[in-house]
């Protein structure tokens, strides 16, 4: 617990003359200088949209700096990415700030991912939303290879995801950008519903499940990736666009298992 603002608030409410009673009340002042950021990320749910959406497109800068130079199709994938959820011109501004901040050389990159995974919590939905933007964003700039799919891969081990989940995560969003993907950050598959293979993917559940266990994988994916909970778990407005998207492909992934299965 911290004590530095009680400590505070309480000698300025004795000096001033109320003696014990101004102690307390000065106690009770300062406990709001000793609210950590994640008890105000608890209480309001826009301090911690806010760093997600600042620290999504610093990241997302930093990964365009990554193999020496930010490319014009990078900073294109940037911009597809603002189009696609819609931002206003503050929002737009702001993220075009952070963007230029994450290219910096002295970016905290491991800083600011270590805290946005404190505050979520690993294996949070927001955080594999927050994966797939990045993932997005590569796809439609200058490609995910190399030094970029390391990254991507130690992102995600940050967040509590293991490489073989990022690699799934990739080859999906590649997939549904159809053919030539990484022209524009959100592109869709080119009319293709998804496989059976990809579906079990999405629903994070192996094709030797039983009916009652790919049931059950979707009620619990769809209640997880809710645009509502993630909303309220940290998730910007700006961004709801994509908790729809994911929705929609495990409700489709789940249409096509059940259709094979006979399942209704």
């Amino acid at each position: 617990m911290r004590w530095t603002g009680k400590l505070m608030g309480a000698l300025l409410g004795a000096v001033a003359g109320g003696g014990p009673i101004g102690a307390v009340i000065g106690a009770v002042l300062g406990h709001g200088f000793d609210a950590t950021e994640e008890e105000r990320a608890s209480r309001d749910p826009r301090v911690l949209q806010a760093l997600w959406f600042d620290t999504a497109f610093a990241v997302m800068g930093f990964l365009a700096k990554a193999d020496g130079r930010v490319s014009e199709r990078d900073i294109d994938a940037a911009r597809g990415v603002m189009r696609q959820f819609g931002l206003g011109e503050e929002d737009v501004r702001r993220a075009i700030e952070a963007f230029t901040r994450g290219k910096q050389p002295d970016y905290p990159v491991e800083e600011s991912l270590a805290r946005l995974a404190k505050l979520c919590g690993r294996r949070h939905p927001a955080l594999q939303a927050f994966l797939e933007v990045q993932i997005r964003a590569a796809l439609a700039g200058d490609g995910v290879d190399g030094r970029i799919r390391a990254l991507l891969v130690g992102i995600g081990a940050r967040f509590g995801f293991a490489e073989i989940e990022v690699v799934h995560l990739e080859a999906l969003l590649r997939d549904r950008a159809g053919p030539g993907a990484g022209g524009g950050a959100g592109s869709g598959r080119a009319g293709r519903g998804a496989s059976l293979e990809e579906s079990y993917e999405v629903l994070g559940i192996a094709a030797s499940a039983s009916d009652a266990e790919v049931k059950k994988a979707y009620r619990q994916q769809m209640s997880e990736n809710h645009p509502d909970k993630l909303a309220a778990r940290g998730l910007p407005e700006s961004m709801m666009d994509l908790a729809k998207q994911k929705t929609q492909r495990i409700r489709e992934a789940y249409e096509v298992i059940c259709a094979d299965r006979g399942l209704r």
